[in-house]
């Protein structure tokens, strides 16, 4: 088959974009707001874009709490999502009114961070404490704002549970992180090869 985006007449049930741009990492990521409330959501529009200097970015569609307090707070943290976290992570993406921490209904623990305001999840088993950089609406072809906001930080610290470490490597089979594929599907990194990078274009890569 084949659309264009355009009219985006696919004919399917439900649009398969985000199903096909997958699997994506989930940022949980947790704010404080300059009054001090809190706030912990899932974002599966996630990813790390550089690492010197090492900066992540989400981005929100809409103005949500958790892109409101980053920016007016300059700070956010990005908590790992793993497989035996799936449940609570889940019952944070649930809409509460303003002031209403996600951490409380979600039977989470805040965790302080070292060098930012804002809690970390202390029962991930990392976090990456960012400052944010910069915050814009991302544009279309034809010049328009997307709906959706992007926040990128700069990780100024990083928290990680040496029960995840095998031989001084973060193990992603022990970390079993969540990714989010598309509809209701996510998936569980706990089966890992390896691939070392050719250095030649005739080497073998396995």
């Amino acid at each position: 088959m084949f659309y264009t985006t355009a009219d985006n007449a696919h004919g399917l049930p439900h649009d398969p974009f985000k199903a096909i741009v997958a699997p994506r990492p989930i940022g949980w990521i947790s704010t404080r707001s300059r009054d001090g409330a809190v706030n912990l959501a899932p974002y599966s529009f996630f990813n790390a874009i550089s690492d010197r200097p090492k900066l992540v970015m989400f981005s929100s569609a809409g103005m949500k709490d958790t892109a409101t307090f980053a920016i007016e707070s300059g700070e956010f943290v990005a908590n790992l999502a793993t497989r035996d976290l799936a449940a609570k992570l889940n019952r944070s993406s649930a809409p509460a009114p303003r002031g209403v921490s996600e951490f409380a209904f979600s039977g989470l623990t805040e965790a302080p961070c070292r060098l930012v305001t804002a809690p970390r999840v202390a029962e991930s088993p990392a976090a990456l404490e960012c400052r944010v950089t910069q915050s814009f609406r991302p544009e279309g072809l034809d010049g328009r704002p997307s709906e959706n906001t992007v926040v990128i930080g700069e990780v100024v610290a990083i928290h990680i549970d040496e029960a995840i470490l095998k031989d001084g490597l973060v193990d992603m089979a022990l970390a079993a992180p969540l990714a989010r594929l598309g509809y209701f599907d996510y998936a569980v990194g706990d089966r890992v090869f390896q691939m070392r990078r050719p250095r030649r274009p005739d080497a073998s890569d396995v």
